[in-house]
C-alpha cells in the first residue's frame, strides 16, 4: 500500500527502536482489539518459574514456523507490533478477522460481518486494503453474493503467503525478536530466581 515518505521512519535503527518500544507496551497489555481477536498479554515477569519458563518456550517456539508464532498469543501481538513498524499490520488484521468470522454462527450475522471485512480490507481504496491480486478481489466480491464461512478463505490464504514469506522472516531477524529471544534462551538454561529466592522450610 501506498504511504506518504514522511510516515516512514528515517533509518532501520528507528525501526528497531520503535519496534522494541512496542514490545515493551506489550509486556503490559495488547494493542490489538475486540475486531482482530485478543492478543493476549507478554509475561516476562510471571511471579512463577514454571510461567516463565512456558513463556520463554512460546518466543523461542515462534522462529520454528509461522504457524507456531500465529497459534501463540503473544507470539500475535509481537508480529502485530513488528508489522506496525513497517505499516503493514492490516494483513494480519485481516488475517486474524477472517479467523474471526469464521466462528460466526449466525447466518444474519456473518453476512453483515462480511460485508464490513470486504469494506474494510478488500475493497479498492479500503482503509486497510490488503494486497491481493485483482482476480482474488473479484472472486472475493462474487463470494459475497452467497456468504459462507470460506467466502475469504482466497484471499485469507494469498495474504497468510504474504506475511509468511515476506514479514514472518524480517520479523526473526528484526534486532527486537533476536533480543527477546536470547532473553528467552537464557530463562530457559537458568534455574528460576524466584525458586531460588524461597526460604527452606524446615
Amino acid at each position: 500500500m501506498c504511504r506518504t515518505l514522511a510516515a516512514f521512519p528515517t533509518t532501520c535503527l528507528e525501526r528497531a527502536k520503535e519496534f522494541k518500544t512496542r514490545l515493551g507496551i506489550f509486556l503490559h497489555k495488547s494493542e490489538l482489539g475486540c475486531d482482530t481477536g485478543s492478543s493476549g498479554k507478554f509475561e516476562w515477569g510471571s511471579k512463577h518459574g514454571k510461567e516463565n519458563r512456558n513463556f520463554s518456550e512460546d518466543v523461542l517456539g515462534w522462529r520454528e514456523s509461522f504457524d507456531l508464532l500465529l497459534s501463540s498469543k503473544n507470539g500475535v501481538a509481537a508480529f502485530h507490533a513488528f508489522l506496525k513498524t513497517e505499516f503493514s499490520e492490516e494483513n494480519l488484521e485481516f488475517w486474524l478477522a477472517c479467523e474471526e468470522f469464521k466462528k460466526i454462527q449466525s447466518a444474519t450475522k456473518r453476512a453483515s460481518r462480511a460485508h464490513r471485512i470486504f469494506e474494510e480490507f478488500i475493497c479498492s481504496e479500503a482503509p486497510k486494503e490488503v494486497n491481493i491480486d485483482h482476480e482474488t478481489r473479484e472472486l472475493t466480491r462474487m463470494n459475497l453474493q452467497t456468504v459462507t464461512a470460506t467466502c475469504f478463505d482466497t484471499a485469507q490464504g494469498k495474504t497468510r503467503t504474504l506475511m509468511e514469506k515476506d514479514s514472518y522472516p524480517r520479523f526473526l531477524k528484526s534486532p527486537a525478536y533476536r533480543d527477546l529471544a536470547a532473553q528467552a534462551s537464557a530463562a530457559s538454561a537458568t534455574p528460576s530466581s524466584c525458586s531460588q529466592a524461597e526460604p527452606s522450610h524446615t
